[in-house]
């Protein structure tokens, strides 16, 4: 499997590309579905905390924080691709971005609940985590956040209190925003608060 590139579609770093290892199940978020996700979210992401679960590529992530996300944490398992992303963030100059090399699924499921506006998932693509992440995602989120999902098939169930708030298809790729319930919460207020950490 040839390595290739993809491009970063709009905000601070619009066009820089972004290197993609030849690796099976690692197929970053097409360019007109990130378009579509954003077209949705908004533009400006200005004061929001994200994290790209599954980063691969860091496409997802580093679009958000090109878009002016205060915090997005990508966390990848592949040493390679760990090294990927952090030569991409010095090349960038991403101050925002952390990037720590983690299984997803356990670090989502010690991390405290609450700290986050956003969730990227788009784990391999032929592979069932999406089913284990979701309820994961979701319990970190603050009220009135997003978790986009994308994958080969939309989730056979949305868990309670959350709802799919746009979806969409391209090919073979279905791809959901759900979002979480309301409860007042105006998204991004607190931006300037100190960064947050997960628990050890």
């Amino acid at each position: 499997m040839p390595a290739h590139e993809v491009r970063i579609i709009g905000g601070l770093w619009k066009r820089s590309k972004l290197p993609v290892a030849g690796k099976p199940g690692l197929r970053p978020t097409p360019n007109r579905v990130r378009e579509t996700l954003f077209n949705w979210l908004g533009q400006d992401l200005a004061g929001w905390r994200c994290l790209d679960a599954f980063a691969g590529s860091g496409a997802l992530g580093f679009e958000a924080a090109s878009r002016g996300a205060a915090e997005v944490w990508l966390l990848e398992q592949d040493a390679e691709l760990v090294r990927s992303l952090q030569a991409s963030r010095q090349r960038l100059g991403a101050e925002a971005v952390r990037i720590e090399r983690s299984d997803a699924l356990a670090w989502m499921g010690r991390a405290v609940a609450g700290p986050f506006d956003l969730v990227f998932l788009d784990p391999p693509f032929e592979s069932r985590l999406a089913t284990q992440a979701l309820p994961l995602a979701l319990r970190l989120l603050r009220p009135g956040g997003f978790v986009y999902l994308e994958g080969p098939q939309p989730p056979e169930r949305v868990p309670d209190g959350a709802s799919i708030w746009r979806q969409g298809r391209a090919g073979a790729v279905h791809f959901q925003l759900l979002r979480q319930a309301d409860g007042g919460y105006t998204r991004g207020q607190d931006g300037q608060s100190a960064p947050w950490r997960p628990e050890p």
